[in-house]
């Protein structure tokens, strides 16, 4: 009897050993019919950010507000499309705006017009406030009848205070009423150092003493409030100078003279002998105001070479030489000045622009799990002149409240990225956030490429767990 060969013991690590060989050799077998680039869905680390700088070191460098003696309480130069500020002095302290608070009352005529609510045809009957009411006016009698478009001019082109309660009566029933929409408005535009008492900027002493409010808390509004309302109004409403750009208005025909733009710095008026020494390149806008109280303001705004600019300067006050009304023109001049003469709009990102660090973005299901993504729109910042752009940085940040899963159409929003950029001079940095967003359509794969996928899967976790017993 043939005795059989005993085979040698076999130890359990080389048993193990055999297993993994085995393992490796199947998983081999299955992931050679799985294309490669669809091998596994990776997954989105979550809030995933990149910070990278852009560009090199400023080389320019600006004069400092200083060095402009502006003779003003406060000072506000702004660039409204990206809201950057390029001049503040004391732009956050509260002061008397005077007629400069006839902003909010045109932004909401005008808003209001806008979603059809009125119309600049619309007939307004003058009441008792309106023509009780003092100081620049154009003398409006009760049951006297003009529409809304001639009552918005007056109120633009002649700052008439009769003309403006007697909008804010139809508008809202009585000025009051209406004030109350003034400061929600204010509230949402982000106004936080501004109440309006009134829809005109009088001192409550100065209204007619049945229709003052309740209350003695008197209208104030900051330069910054000034500059953000203003912002508001030219790019919510780019047709504002269909009326801050009428140089005079014949209010009546039966007017001797007709009402003068008490904005001296029209561009329009360099050819005007008593404006032009005033009269500045771009000027189109906005609003003038005057009391004892406040001096003279004036919120102004400017378009030069495709960049436009919002000053506002607060409590000028008269020298020896020139009137207070005078003095808040030449202020303005040397704020404008120095935006215009300093710095320049320059795009930093072109739309539809990769940002390395997040070239992809993964979305299970996809054909592809790999999905390109790029910024919705460009990015432009308000820089120095000449200058290369300084510490200019990418951060992105990626969704990860669901997970994105195919389909999914080119456009899709992923996620976004911040640029912010330092301007010389400046304590804070500016920032500018856009959307990423998907370049292609995400289509489904087809049920056997996601079942080759899922194998894939689970052989590459099964491997990396028996990797780790080692």
């Amino acid at each position: 009897m043939k005795l059989k060969e005993k085979k040698p013991r076999t130890s359990k690590r080389q048993i193990l050993r055999k297993s993994v060989a085995s393992v490796l050799l199947l998983n081999m077998l299955c992931l050679s019919t799985v294309p490669a680039m669809v091998l596994a869905e990776g997954q989105q680390t979550e809030a995933t950010t990149s910070t990278k700088p852009v560009v090199e070191q400023i080389s320019s460098s600006i004069p400092s507000v200083e060095s402009l003696e502006l003779n003003v309480k406060s000072a506000i130069l702004m660039e409204p499309v990206s809201g950057q500020v390029l001049l503040n002095v004391n732009g956050d302290t509260p002061l008397p705006p005077a007629s400069m608070t006839k902003m909010m009352t045109e932004y909401i005529v005008a808003d209001l017009v806008k979603q059809g609510k009125f119309s600049w045809d619309d007939v307004v009957t003058v009441r008792e406030n309106a023509s009780k009411t003092i100081g620049s006016r154009i003398f409006l009698a009760q049951g006297d009848q003009h529409t809304i478009r001639e009552l918005y001019i007056a109120m633009a082109v002649g700052s008439a205070n009769d003309a403006t309660v007697a909008l804010a009566e139809h508008v809202a029933g009585s000025e009051q009423a209406f004030v109350k929409m003034m400061n929600d408005e204010a509230q949402r535009m982000g106004m936080t150092n501004t109440y309006f008492a009134n829809s005109t900027g009088l001192d409550i002493g100065d209204m007619p003493k049945e229709f003052q409010p309740a209350n003695d808390k008197e209208t104030v509004m900051s330069a910054m409030d000034a500059a953000i309302l203003a912002k508001y109004i030219v790019t919510d409403h780019p047709d504002f100078t269909e009326f801050t750009t009428i140089q005079e208005y014949t209010f009546r025909p039966r007017d001797k003279k007709p009402m003068v733009n008490w904005n001296y710095m029209l561009e329009a008026n360099k050819n005007v002998t008593n404006f032009r020494q005033f009269a500045y390149e771009g000027m189109d806008g906005l609003k003038t105001g005057h009391t004892s109280r406040a001096g003279s303001c004036f919120t102004g705004t400017a378009e030069r070479n495709g960049m436009r600019l919002i000053s506002v300067v607060m409590g000028t006050q008269a020298t020896k030489t020139m009137k207070a009304e005078d003095v808040r023109f030449v202020e303005t001049r040397k704020v404008m000045d120095y935006g215009f003469n300093n710095f320049e709009i320059k795009q930093v990102v072109a739309p539809k622009t990769t940002v390395e660090g997040a070239e992809t973005v993964t979305v299970k299901k996809a054909k592809n799990v790999d999905v390109p993504v790029v910024t919705d729109q460009g990015v432009s910042f308000v820089v120095p002149k000449g200058a290369d752009m300084s510490s200019l940085q990418a951060t992105v940040s990626l969704n990860e409240e669901t997970a994105l899963v195919a389909p999914l159409k080119q456009g899709t929003e992923v996620g976004t990225v911040t640029y912010s950029y330092k301007v010389p001079g400046s304590d804070e940095p500016v920032e500018k956030t856009v959307k990423l967003i998907t370049a292609q359509d995400a289509d489904k794969a087809n049920w056997f490429k996601l079942f080759l996928r899922a194998i894939g899967d689970f052989f590459k976790d099964l491997f990396n767990g028996i990797k780790n017993l080692f």
